[in-house]
């Protein structure tokens, strides 16, 4: 009889305001649902070479398919919220890169000697 291990993971968002340590964690978070796709792809891939009936078999592959579709959903979301973390610090550049003291057409001075 095959023994069937399965694991319930938990997606950990953290709200806080700073987003300089945020990004350090999901971007943890992105490796180790990264690393439970690639051990979950590698168990689903073994299940035909185990022993056990048939039913047994087909259960354990449903179950794995089953984790791997919420590890892949949290992890588009994971990246997502990644992406736009990044597309705000890229406006917050741009925002400062346009201050006073940028020269630009509507604020020339023309010094004549």
């Amino acid at each position: 009889m095959t023994t069937i291990q399965t694991s319930t993971p938990s997606l950990q968002t953290s709200s806080s305001g700073s987003s300089g340590s945020g990004g350090n964690d999901i971007a943890a978070q992105i490796s180790r649902i990264t690393a439970k796709i690639v051990k979950l792809t590698q168990q689903l891939k073994e299940i035909p070479n185990g022993s056990g009936s048939v039913e047994d078999k087909k259960k354990e592959q449903e179950m794995i398919q089953m984790q791997l579709k919420m590890l892949q959903t949290q992890l588009a979301q994971l990246q997502r919220q990644q992406a736009e973390e990044a597309q705000q610090k890229h406006e917050q550049k741009q925002a400062r890169a346009e201050g006073v003291n940028i020269p630009s057409d509507d604020r020339q001075i023309d010094i004549y000697i």
